[in-house]
């Protein structure tokens, strides 16, 4: 996006902004490209089959991110929904979903966990969203790490406490948690045979999926992430 260029925008974006904040010609609109910035832009054309801004002036630079993925077990829909608007407001750089033997979920719909992760995103003003990556396989997923890249998971069975081990390790890292149920053994074993993993404890506590995921992640940022 660059001063003074021309954007068309359509679609459901292009419904909200006419149908629901009413916008007419001459109002001003924030534009964000999770690339360059968030810029203020003017309509030019607004119709009920059109809307045209052109772009006036850059407000702030798209924000730097920590490099931290959270790597959550796939969850039910309504849930699996939350870790994705949630870890997009706390700032991680990507969500990626994993399948483990216990999830009660194979898939999930790209085009709508983005939606989530892009609305997530206009709430909080954030200018750069997360990377949001089809789901992989555990096995697959620890068979491709990077050997560059602490990989925290929290283990039902107990670990290193979760805030001492992230203070001790800097980025790049990722947290992986799991499913309702938790890892099973053999999967408990392929990851700790890991050189890269370092299983943590999230306290005395039973949480639920989502709850790990997110409390890990903020743990997370206070202790190495942006927060402190």
């Amino acid at each position: 996006m660059a001063q003074d260029m021309t954007v068309q925008i359509d679609g459901p974006q292009a419904h909200y902004l006419l149908r629901v904040m009413r916008v007419a010609e001459g109002g001003a609109v924030i534009l964000c490209d999770n690339l360059t910035g968030e810029w203020a832009a003017r309509v030019v054309e607004a119709s009920k089959r059109n809307l045209s801004l052109q772009v006036v002036e850059k407000l702030r630079e798209r924000e730097e991110v920590p490099d931290f993925w959270l790597c959550p077990a796939l969850l039910k829909k309504d849930r699996f929904d939350m870790v994705l608007e949630k870890a997009t407001e706390l700032g991680v750089a990507r969500i990626q979903p994993v399948i483990t033997h216990r999830c009660v979920a194979d898939k999930l719909n790209m085009d709508r966990a983005k939606t989530i992760v892009t609305e997530a995103a206009e709430q909080c003003a954030r200018t750069a969203l997360p990377e949001v990556t089809e789901p992989m396989k555990l096995e697959q997923l620890l068979r491709h790490w990077p050997g560059d890249r602490i990989l925290f998971f929290s283990d039902e069975l107990g670990g290193e406490p979760a805030a001492k081990a992230f203070a001790e390790h800097l980025p790049p890292a990722a947290i992986l948690t799991g499913p309702e149920g938790g890892f099973d053994d053999a999967e408990r074993a392929l990851i700790r045979d890991m050189p890269e993993s370092r299983p943590i404890s999230l306290g005395p506590r039973i949480l639920r999926g989502e709850t790990a995921a997110l409390a890990a992640t903020s743990l997370w940022m206070g202790a190495a992430g942006d927060w402190n």
